[in-house]
């Protein structure tokens, strides 16, 4: 069995005493291949070393809302050349986030379009991050980003429809799923599918169809129930991948194969 981490921050310091026994962990429980997105400028540049060193590891690069508060052109434009190193495979990742304090939402609204803007330019997906408030505001986080990926979507050339996106770590409701999949997005899952109380996500991922899943762990966070409490890391995937299989009533084998054919398809892993 095969399995693709499809969103691991590697480059964490939480990994820096054993992140080489963390990749052999993951190789051991069948993960073939690691994306590491990169949160600001400075984590673009330990995505891309990190990558370097690790064959099957890859880097996405971005600017994440939360470090979005003085985006401007000249990060834009140190930006580009790093997304055109050979291990980068995504733009990301990138999106809004309301639940914290940390940029304005017109300066995460100027960071996210310039950053699609830019994926669309460079021919990659993006890695979307996509929180709500901490209280419910009007509108939403989804809906605001759902408005924007729409926009940009629409432009897109249909050739290129089906290497759009994903909503990593998805949690929003079922109708932000549907809006997502209509557009052409896959739909993430992390350590929260597994908590005692995601039945209402768990009802999400289980009417997705197979050719829109992905799994990720979103390490060092979220790890799932298994190992709730501890770092997450690589090697954990398999729980995400365990959950879906039951969930879809499939051998945990068979979902393997069609997360990672996803992933292959999205991030053109194949080609590199």
């Amino acid at each position: 069995m095969e399995l693709v981490d499809t969103h691991c921050h590697l480059y964490f310091h939480q990994y820096d005493r054993d992140r080489a026994a963390a990749l052999q962990r993951a190789h051991d429980a069948g993960v073939r291949r690691i994306i590491v997105p990169a949160i600001d400028l400075s984590s673009c540049r330990q995505a891309l070393e990190v990558a370097a060193g690790e064959n099957g590891v890859f880097a996405a690069v971005g600017i994440h809302p939360n470090s979005s508060a003085d985006f401007n052109q000249a990060m834009l434009d140190e930006l580009r050349p790093l997304a055109s190193a050979p291990q980068v495979v995504a733009i990301g990742e990138i999106g809004l986030d309301y639940h914290w304090d940390k940029s304005p939402k017109p300066a995460q609204w100027r960071a996210f379009e310039s950053q699609l803007a830019l994926a669309s330019e460079l021919k990659l997906p993006v890695i979307i991050h996509n929180r709500e408030g901490r209280v419910d505001t009007a509108p939403s986080a989804s809906e605001d980003l759902m408005a924007i990926v729409q926009n940009w979507a629409a432009a897109i050339p249909p050739e290129r429809r089906m290497r759009l996106g994903v909503l990593h770590s998805f949690s929003a409701a079922a109708a932000v799923a549907e809006r997502a999949l209509e557009l052409g997005f896959y739909l993430g899952f992390t350590g929260p599918l597994t908590y005692k109380k995601a039945d209402a996500l768990r009802e999400i991922a289980r009417r997705l169809p197979l050719n829109r899943i992905l799994i990720e762990t979103d390490g060092p966070f979220l790890a799932p129930q298994q190992r709730r409490g501890k770092r997450n890391e690589p090697a954990y995937v398999r729980y995400i991948n365990e959950k879906l299989a039951e969930l879809h009533r499939l051998p945990a084998e068979e979902m393997a194969r069609h997360t990672s054919d996803n992933a292959e398809t999205l991030f053109a892993l194949a080609r590199r």
